[in-house]
Protein backbone atom coordinates (compact mmCIF):
# COMPACT_ATOMS: atom_id res chain seq x y z
CA UNK A 1 0.00 0.00 0.00
CA UNK A 2 1.47 3.09 -1.25
CA UNK A 3 2.22 6.01 1.93
CA UNK A 4 0.22 8.33 0.69
CA UNK A 5 -2.75 6.34 0.40
CA UNK A 6 -2.36 5.00 3.83
CA UNK A 7 -1.88 8.48 5.22
CA UNK A 8 -5.15 9.36 3.76
CA UNK A 9 -7.06 7.27 5.34
CA UNK A 10 -5.19 8.44 8.65
CA UNK A 11 -6.49 11.73 7.31
CA UNK A 12 -10.19 10.65 7.03
CA UNK A 13 -9.89 8.71 10.50
CA UNK A 14 -8.69 11.56 12.31
CA UNK A 15 -10.63 14.99 10.68
CA UNK A 16 -13.65 15.75 12.12
CA UNK A 17 -16.34 13.71 13.75
CA UNK A 18 -15.16 10.60 11.53
CA UNK A 19 -14.01 9.05 14.97
CA UNK A 20 -17.69 8.83 15.42
CA UNK A 21 -18.45 7.18 12.19
CA UNK A 22 -16.15 4.45 13.11
CA UNK A 23 -17.71 3.86 16.40
CA UNK A 24 -20.53 0.22 16.10
CA UNK A 25 -23.94 1.78 14.89
CA UNK A 26 -25.05 0.64 18.27
CA UNK A 27 -22.58 2.99 20.30
CA UNK A 28 -23.94 5.92 21.54
CA UNK A 29 -24.10 8.88 19.06
CA UNK A 30 -21.88 11.05 20.91
CA UNK A 31 -18.62 8.82 21.41
CA UNK A 32 -15.10 10.19 22.09
CA UNK A 33 -12.22 9.66 20.05
CA UNK A 34 -10.18 6.32 21.49
CA UNK A 35 -8.40 7.30 23.85
CA UNK A 36 -5.25 5.94 22.96
CA UNK A 37 -5.53 2.80 25.07
CA UNK A 38 -2.77 0.29 24.33
CA UNK A 39 -4.15 -2.93 22.67
CA UNK A 40 -1.48 -5.01 21.39
CA UNK A 41 2.85 -5.15 22.48
CA UNK A 42 4.56 -6.15 19.41
CA UNK A 43 8.53 -6.57 21.18
CA UNK A 44 8.06 -4.02 23.33
CA UNK A 45 6.10 -1.84 21.60
CA UNK A 46 2.83 -0.43 22.22
CA UNK A 47 0.26 -0.10 19.53
CA UNK A 48 -3.11 1.60 20.98
CA UNK A 49 -7.34 1.60 20.00
CA UNK A 50 -6.21 4.52 18.13
CA UNK A 51 -4.02 2.80 15.55
CA UNK A 52 -6.76 0.00 15.69
CA UNK A 53 -9.95 2.17 14.44
CA UNK A 54 -7.87 3.79 11.81
CA UNK A 55 -7.47 0.69 10.24
CA UNK A 56 -10.51 -0.66 10.86
CA UNK A 57 -11.27 2.61 8.52
CA UNK A 58 -8.80 1.31 5.98
CA UNK A 59 -10.47 -2.18 6.00
CA UNK A 60 -14.11 -0.87 6.08
CA UNK A 61 -13.84 3.08 4.53
CA UNK A 62 -17.47 3.20 3.77
CA UNK A 63 -18.01 3.38 7.52
CA UNK A 64 -19.18 7.15 6.84
CA UNK A 65 -22.56 5.81 4.82
CA UNK A 66 -23.25 3.05 7.39
CA UNK A 67 -22.68 5.48 10.03
CA UNK A 68 -19.83 3.23 11.86
CA UNK A 69 -18.92 -0.46 11.21
CA UNK A 70 -22.04 -2.21 10.86
CA UNK A 71 -22.72 -4.85 14.06
CA UNK A 72 -22.50 -7.68 11.89
CA UNK A 73 -19.13 -7.14 10.40
CA UNK A 74 -17.50 -5.53 13.63
CA UNK A 75 -15.86 -8.56 15.34
CA UNK A 76 -14.00 -9.52 11.81
CA UNK A 77 -13.02 -6.29 10.84
CA UNK A 78 -11.98 -5.67 14.42
CA UNK A 79 -9.56 -8.96 14.18
CA UNK A 80 -8.74 -8.04 10.87
CA UNK A 81 -7.38 -4.86 11.62
CA UNK A 82 -5.86 -5.86 14.39
CA UNK A 83 -3.68 -8.65 12.53
CA UNK A 84 -2.66 -5.75 9.96
CA UNK A 85 -1.52 -3.74 12.40
CA UNK A 86 1.34 -6.00 14.22
CA UNK A 87 2.25 -7.08 10.76
CA UNK A 88 2.84 -3.56 10.12
CA UNK A 89 4.60 -3.12 12.96
CA UNK A 90 6.66 -6.10 12.49
CA UNK A 91 7.68 -5.40 9.10
CA UNK A 92 8.68 -1.77 10.15
CA UNK A 93 10.68 -3.27 12.71
CA UNK A 94 12.58 -5.37 10.85
CA UNK A 95 13.20 -2.47 8.13
CA UNK A 96 15.15 -0.94 10.91
CA UNK A 97 17.15 -4.39 11.67
CA UNK A 98 18.28 -4.43 7.85
CA UNK A 99 19.36 -0.93 8.55
CA UNK A 100 16.68 0.44 5.69
CA UNK A 101 16.71 4.32 5.67
CA UNK A 102 14.58 7.05 3.76
CA UNK A 103 16.05 9.47 1.21
CA UNK A 104 15.66 13.31 2.62
CA UNK A 105 14.44 14.51 -0.51
CA UNK A 106 11.95 11.47 -0.45
CA UNK A 107 11.12 12.05 2.49
CA UNK A 108 10.13 15.60 2.05
CA UNK A 109 7.89 14.85 -1.12
CA UNK A 110 5.86 12.84 1.13
CA UNK A 111 5.35 15.20 4.14
CA UNK A 112 4.37 17.84 1.08
CA UNK A 113 2.15 15.03 0.04
CA UNK A 114 0.52 14.46 3.06
CA UNK A 115 -0.13 18.41 3.75
CA UNK A 116 -1.98 18.68 0.07
CA UNK A 117 -4.46 16.27 1.43
CA UNK A 118 -5.96 19.02 4.01
CA UNK A 119 -8.84 21.24 2.98
CA UNK A 120 -7.01 24.41 4.94
CA UNK A 121 -3.96 25.20 6.74
CA UNK A 122 -6.17 25.17 9.43
CA UNK A 123 -7.22 21.75 9.35
CA UNK A 124 -3.79 20.33 9.12
CA UNK A 125 -2.27 22.23 11.89
CA UNK A 126 -5.52 20.65 13.88
CA UNK A 127 -4.37 17.55 13.13
CA UNK A 128 -0.57 18.07 13.64
CA UNK A 129 -1.88 19.31 17.12
CA UNK A 130 -4.61 16.61 18.06
CA UNK A 131 -2.06 13.71 16.73
CA UNK A 132 1.46 14.48 16.70
CA UNK A 133 1.61 16.90 19.60
CA UNK A 134 2.17 19.76 17.30
CA UNK A 135 5.79 18.17 16.19
CA UNK A 136 6.37 18.30 12.58
CA UNK A 137 9.34 16.03 13.46
CA UNK A 138 7.25 13.29 15.15
CA UNK A 139 4.59 13.47 11.62
CA UNK A 140 7.79 13.07 10.10
CA UNK A 141 8.47 10.11 11.84
CA UNK A 142 5.28 8.62 10.98
CA UNK A 143 5.70 9.17 6.99
CA UNK A 144 8.88 7.49 7.22
CA UNK A 145 7.65 4.43 9.19
CA UNK A 146 5.09 4.23 6.44
CA UNK A 147 7.76 4.52 3.65
CA UNK A 148 9.91 2.00 5.50
CA UNK A 149 6.73 -0.58 5.63
CA UNK A 150 6.38 -0.02 1.29
CA UNK A 151 9.68 -0.53 0.98
CA UNK A 152 10.19 -3.78 2.88
CA UNK A 153 7.24 -4.80 1.14
CA UNK A 154 7.94 -4.11 -1.71
CA UNK A 155 11.13 -6.34 -1.52
CA UNK A 156 9.61 -9.24 -0.04
CA UNK A 157 6.41 -9.35 -1.68
CA UNK A 158 5.90 -7.03 -4.70
CA UNK A 159 9.00 -7.70 -6.62
CA UNK A 160 8.53 -11.66 -5.70
CA UNK A 161 4.88 -11.68 -6.98
CA UNK A 162 5.77 -10.83 -10.73
CA UNK A 163 4.34 -14.15 -12.95
CA UNK A 164 5.58 -14.25 -16.32
CA UNK A 165 3.01 -14.97 -19.58
CA UNK A 166 5.20 -18.41 -19.73
CA UNK A 167 4.00 -19.28 -16.20
CA UNK A 168 0.47 -18.06 -17.04
CA UNK A 169 0.42 -20.40 -19.97
CA UNK A 170 1.39 -23.28 -18.12
CA UNK A 171 -1.70 -22.46 -15.76
CA UNK A 172 -3.36 -23.04 -18.55
CA UNK A 173 -2.72 -25.79 -20.02
CA UNK A 174 -2.94 -27.77 -16.89
CA UNK A 175 -6.18 -26.30 -15.67
CA UNK A 176 -8.31 -26.66 -19.20
CA UNK A 177 -11.75 -27.23 -17.12
CA UNK A 178 -11.00 -23.31 -15.52
CA UNK A 179 -11.57 -22.02 -19.10
CA UNK A 180 -14.40 -24.24 -20.64
CA UNK A 181 -18.23 -22.69 -20.82
CA UNK A 182 -21.39 -24.07 -20.99
CA UNK A 183 -24.11 -23.97 -23.46
CA UNK A 184 -25.70 -20.84 -22.52
CA UNK A 185 -28.79 -18.16 -23.54
CA UNK A 186 -28.85 -14.82 -23.22
CA UNK A 187 -32.55 -13.58 -22.90
CA UNK A 188 -34.99 -11.76 -21.36
CA UNK A 189 -38.42 -12.79 -19.91
CA UNK A 190 -42.14 -11.12 -18.97
CA UNK A 191 -43.57 -12.80 -16.40
CA UNK A 192 -47.15 -13.11 -14.83
CA UNK A 193 -47.45 -14.27 -11.27
CA UNK A 194 -50.87 -15.12 -9.34
CA UNK A 195 -50.49 -15.59 -5.85
CA UNK A 196 -49.56 -18.81 -3.85
CA UNK A 197 -51.82 -21.12 -3.49
CA UNK A 198 -53.71 -19.14 -5.93
CA UNK A 199 -57.67 -19.93 -7.50
CA UNK A 200 -58.54 -20.94 -10.43
CA UNK A 201 -59.91 -17.65 -11.05
CA UNK A 202 -56.83 -15.91 -9.71
CA UNK A 203 -54.90 -18.40 -12.28
CA UNK A 204 -56.89 -17.36 -15.18
CA UNK A 205 -56.69 -13.50 -14.59
CA UNK A 206 -53.01 -14.13 -14.62
CA UNK A 207 -53.22 -15.68 -18.33
CA UNK A 208 -55.32 -12.83 -19.40
CA UNK A 209 -52.68 -10.35 -18.76
CA UNK A 210 -50.14 -12.96 -20.28
CA UNK A 211 -52.07 -13.09 -23.32
CA UNK A 212 -52.49 -9.22 -23.72
CA UNK A 213 -49.07 -8.75 -23.35
CA UNK A 214 -48.09 -11.00 -26.17
CA UNK A 215 -49.05 -9.13 -28.42
CA UNK A 216 -47.12 -6.35 -27.50
CA UNK A 217 -44.12 -8.22 -26.71
CA UNK A 218 -44.17 -9.68 -30.16
CA UNK A 219 -44.35 -5.95 -31.79
CA UNK A 220 -41.20 -5.06 -30.04
CA UNK A 221 -38.30 -4.82 -32.45
CA UNK A 222 -34.93 -4.64 -30.43
CA UNK A 223 -33.85 -5.20 -27.21
CA UNK A 224 -34.59 -1.90 -25.27
CA UNK A 225 -38.45 -2.17 -26.60
CA UNK A 226 -38.64 -5.48 -24.90
CA UNK A 227 -36.69 -4.06 -21.80
CA UNK A 228 -38.95 -1.28 -21.62
CA UNK A 229 -42.04 -3.48 -21.85
CA UNK A 230 -41.00 -5.71 -19.24
CA UNK A 231 -40.04 -2.94 -16.80
CA UNK A 232 -43.72 -1.94 -17.38
CA UNK A 233 -45.59 -4.64 -17.37
CA UNK A 234 -43.57 -8.05 -16.09
CA UNK A 235 -44.33 -9.28 -12.09
CA UNK A 236 -41.06 -11.21 -11.76
CA UNK A 237 -37.86 -9.68 -10.38
CA UNK A 238 -35.85 -9.65 -13.28
CA UNK A 239 -38.42 -6.85 -14.44
CA UNK A 240 -35.68 -3.89 -12.90
CA UNK A 241 -32.88 -5.16 -15.31
CA UNK A 242 -35.30 -5.00 -18.38
CA UNK A 243 -36.20 -8.78 -17.94
CA UNK A 244 -32.71 -9.57 -18.96
CA UNK A 245 -31.39 -12.90 -17.35
CA UNK A 246 -28.05 -12.37 -19.06
CA UNK A 247 -25.76 -15.46 -19.80
CA UNK A 248 -27.84 -18.49 -18.30
CA UNK A 249 -26.42 -21.84 -18.10
CA UNK A 250 -28.64 -24.48 -19.91
CA UNK A 251 -28.39 -26.93 -16.86
CA UNK A 252 -29.75 -24.74 -14.75
CA UNK A 253 -32.57 -23.68 -16.91
CA UNK A 254 -36.17 -25.06 -16.47
CA UNK A 255 -37.04 -27.56 -19.50
CA UNK A 256 -40.03 -25.77 -21.09
CA UNK A 257 -37.54 -22.54 -20.84
CA UNK A 258 -34.65 -24.67 -23.12
CA UNK A 259 -37.04 -26.18 -25.40
CA UNK A 260 -38.44 -22.93 -26.35
CA UNK A 261 -35.19 -21.13 -26.35
CA UNK A 262 -33.52 -23.73 -28.21
CA UNK A 263 -36.31 -23.20 -31.03
CA UNK A 264 -35.68 -19.84 -31.73
CA UNK A 265 -33.69 -17.30 -33.62
CA UNK A 266 -31.84 -14.48 -31.99
CA UNK A 267 -34.84 -11.29 -31.54
CA UNK A 268 -37.25 -13.74 -31.63
CA UNK A 269 -40.41 -13.41 -29.27
CA UNK A 270 -41.65 -17.03 -27.96
CA UNK A 271 -45.41 -17.78 -27.21
CA UNK A 272 -46.91 -18.22 -23.68
CA UNK A 273 -45.05 -21.01 -21.70
CA UNK A 274 -46.96 -21.99 -18.74
CA UNK A 275 -45.47 -23.50 -15.14
CA UNK A 276 -46.67 -25.82 -13.54
CA UNK A 277 -47.11 -22.98 -10.58
CA UNK A 278 -49.52 -20.94 -12.70
CA UNK A 279 -46.52 -18.93 -13.41
CA UNK A 280 -47.04 -17.48 -17.59
CA UNK A 281 -43.66 -16.29 -19.54
CA UNK A 282 -43.08 -14.67 -22.64
CA UNK A 283 -39.34 -14.83 -23.74
CA UNK A 284 -36.92 -13.00 -25.76
CA UNK A 285 -33.77 -14.45 -27.18
CA UNK A 286 -30.56 -12.36 -27.38
CA UNK A 287 -27.77 -15.20 -27.94
CA UNK A 288 -27.40 -18.98 -28.16
CA UNK A 289 -23.96 -19.23 -26.87
CA UNK A 290 -22.37 -23.27 -27.60
CA UNK A 291 -20.46 -24.59 -25.20
CA UNK A 292 -16.66 -24.07 -25.98
CA UNK A 293 -13.13 -22.73 -23.99
CA UNK A 294 -11.61 -19.62 -24.05
CA UNK A 295 -8.25 -18.97 -25.96
CA UNK A 296 -5.36 -17.98 -23.98
CA UNK A 297 -5.14 -14.65 -25.48
CA UNK A 298 -8.19 -13.93 -24.45
CA UNK A 299 -7.94 -15.22 -21.05
CA UNK A 300 -4.06 -14.36 -20.26
CA UNK A 301 -4.16 -10.37 -18.43
CA UNK A 302 -6.67 -11.32 -16.22
CA UNK A 303 -5.13 -15.01 -15.00
CA UNK A 304 -1.66 -13.65 -15.11
CA UNK A 305 -3.24 -10.87 -12.54
CA UNK A 306 -4.94 -13.65 -10.41
CA UNK A 307 -1.62 -15.70 -10.21
CA UNK A 308 0.07 -12.56 -9.45
CA UNK A 309 -2.27 -11.91 -6.95
CA UNK A 310 -2.51 -15.35 -5.49
CA UNK A 311 1.27 -15.22 -5.47
CA UNK A 312 1.42 -11.88 -3.55
CA UNK A 313 -1.45 -12.94 -0.85
CA UNK A 314 0.89 -15.81 -0.03
CA UNK A 315 4.57 -14.08 0.13
CA UNK A 316 2.95 -11.79 2.92
CA UNK A 317 1.24 -14.95 5.05
CA UNK A 318 4.87 -16.18 4.53
CA UNK A 319 6.37 -12.78 5.56
CA UNK A 320 3.96 -12.55 8.45
CA UNK A 321 4.61 -16.55 9.91
CA UNK A 322 8.33 -15.21 9.33
CA UNK A 323 8.36 -12.20 11.23
CA UNK A 324 6.08 -13.31 14.12
CA UNK A 325 8.07 -16.55 14.42
CA UNK A 326 11.04 -15.16 17.03
CA UNK A 327 8.52 -11.89 18.12
CA UNK A 328 6.91 -11.41 21.12
CA UNK A 329 3.18 -10.32 19.95
CA UNK A 330 0.77 -9.76 23.42
CA UNK A 331 -2.60 -8.42 22.39
CA UNK A 332 -3.69 -6.68 25.73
Amino acid sequence: MKAKFKLGILILGIVGSAWGQLISSHAPTTAAPPSAKPVVRVNGTVLTDRDLVREEYAIFPYARQHNGVPAAMEADIRAGALKMIEFEELVYQEALRRGMTIAPERLEKAEVEFRKQFRSRDQYNEVLTSEFKGSTSILRGKIKRSLLIEDLLKQEVENKSAVSIAQTRAYYDKNPQRFEYPEAFVFQSISFLPPANATSAQASEARKRAEKALSQAKATKTYDEFGLLAEKISEDDFRVMMGDHQQADRSKLPPKVTDALQAMQPGQVSDIIEFDTNQFTILRLKEHINRGERTFQQVQPSVREWLRKQKSEQLRKDLDAKLRKHAKVEEL
